[in-house]
């Protein structure tokens, strides 16, 4: 790893997807949905803004592949055609500025808002609970992945994610804490990831081969018995294997204790922002050349051009610093050296719902 000071404001390549620098505003979710899942205009404003800054590549924050899955209230929907017209906007709006987004697209599981919650397994906690999927339910997910990503290429993203990661449904199957099954979707990890291999292979069917597939995975669920750095690498590869255009590194789930998190990240004090660099090391090797990015904790430009310089990504993802600045990417290029967001937490509110707002400087 290592080399020459590599140029992160240039242009760099996804499947056939060319970016104009190499930051990822990682998905953020937020409440700007109505109760049909249909975008509202606030939200169309929010990605114009992120995309008039600049950033290389959009995630547009999670879409429910299914009613059944939405994580939260004013999360929304790409499980119905009723949604593509408005998320058609956002994509109008974002490429009118010169901008390259992606759809994350997820289901909850036993995280989902309500109803009868579901999962990989009967499961109950003091904080979440689930009844097992049969295997006709677990085939309708993956058919309802295949649909929401042709929607999103319907309205005209340029690419769709899969979202395995911070313990939703697909993270939850491949959790052998979460996914307690002895038929072919559990048990072995070959069998746990089978609900992510189809998935994927589902929306490659549909979209062919011309449209980026992402995927944003766990590195570790910070769960003693959890999903762990050495699965992550198996899976990582495999999906390399597959030939996935992007994955992106992130952790926690479901189980996830904080005082675990130490475990992932670097020796090198020169990689000290990026809270899983050590992880995201061990998962490069698996993945030869298929692009990886980054996220988490990253904020000052001589950390992002560790990560990328050592090679452990290509891409470095931002959340909460793009919420505060939108047009950070502008402003590190024009010499700033780091992001101004202080990591308060305060664009949360309290469901954990990020609200694309920084309160310190407009207030909840």
């Amino acid at each position: 790893m290592g080399g020459a000071m590599i140029d992160l404001f240039r242009p760099f390549a996804i499947g056939g997807l060319e970016m104009p620098n190499r930051f990822v505003r990682s998905a953020t979710t937020s409440a700007y949905a109505d109760e049909r899942g249909v975008v509202r205009p606030e939200m169309v404003r929010r990605y114009e803004e992120l995309a008039r800054g600049k950033i290389g590549l959009i995630v547009k924050g999670h879409l429910y592949v299914d009613r059944k899955g939405k994580a939260h209230a004013g999360m929304a929907g790409a499980s119905d055609d009723a949604h593509v017209p408005g998320l058609a906007q956002i994509t109008a709006a974002v490429h009118r500025e010169g901008g390259r987004i992606v759809a994350q697209i997820n289901h909850g599981g036993c995280e989902a808002e309500a109803g009868e919650r579901m999962g990989p397994s009967d499961f109950r906690t003091t904080t979440w609970s689930a009844r097992a999927m049969d295997g006709g339910e677990i085939r309708d997910v993956i058919r309802a992945f295949g649909e929401a990503a042709r929607r999103c290429r319907d309205a005209g993203f340029d690419g769709v994610q899969i979202h395995a990661a911070h313990g939703y449904l697909v993270s939850q199957f491949l959790s052998k804490l979460v996914n307690r099954r002895t038929d072919e979707w559990g048990g072995s990890l070959t069998d746990r990831m089978r609900l992510l291999r189809e998935i994927y292979l589902e929306m490659r069917a549909r979209l062919g081969d011309h449209v980026p597939i992402a995927v944003k995975l766990n590195c570790d669920d910070f769960s003693p018995d959890g999903f762990t750095v050495a699965e992550a690498t198996a899976v990582a590869g495999e999906l390399s294997r597959l030939g996935v255009d992007l994955i992106e590194v992130s952790g926690g789930g479901l189980g996830e204790e904080a005082r675990l998190r130490t475990r992932a990240r670097a020796d090198d004090p020169a990689l000290a922002e990026a809270s899983f660099a050590g992880h995201c090391a061990r998962i490069r090797e698996a993945t030869g050349s298929t692009p990886l990015a980054l996220v988490d904790g990253l904020t000052s430009l001589t950390g992002i051009q560790a990560v990328v310089d050592q090679g452990l990504a290509d891409l470095v993802s931002l959340s909460r610093p793009f919420i505060r600045e939108p047009d950070l990417v502008s402003k590190l290029a024009a010499g700033q050296p780091e992001a101004t967001c202080t990591r308060c937490d305060g664009c949360f509110d309290t469901f954990g719902v990020v609200m694309l707002r920084c309160v310190l400087d407009e207030p909840l």
